[in-house]
């Protein structure tokens, strides 16, 4: 890999890490799927603003054509 190329990431937020070690299995698959639906929500908002008259069932749609499109640019 090139300099360019490298990958960025964010620095290691510690305070994060503890938080998160002291929770059990359950309780971190919970806060997960909460980000989750949290995200998905912003994401259902945002494109309920920008085509106010689709259907919910559309906005759905759009939202996974979204997502996929979005896992397929990370490669």
């Amino acid at each position: 890999m090139t300099e360019k190329d490298e990958l960025q990431f964010d620095p290691i937020d510690w305070q994060q890490m503890r938080m998160m070690a002291k929770l059990t299995v359950g309780e971190r698959m919970k806060a997960m799927a909460q980000s989750s639906a949290f995200g998905h929500a912003l994401l259902r908002g945002a494109f309920q603003t920008r085509f106010p008259n689709r259907s919910l069932h559309e906005i759905n749609m759009m939202m996974m054509r979204y997502i996929e499109w979005q896992e397929e640019r990370k490669y």
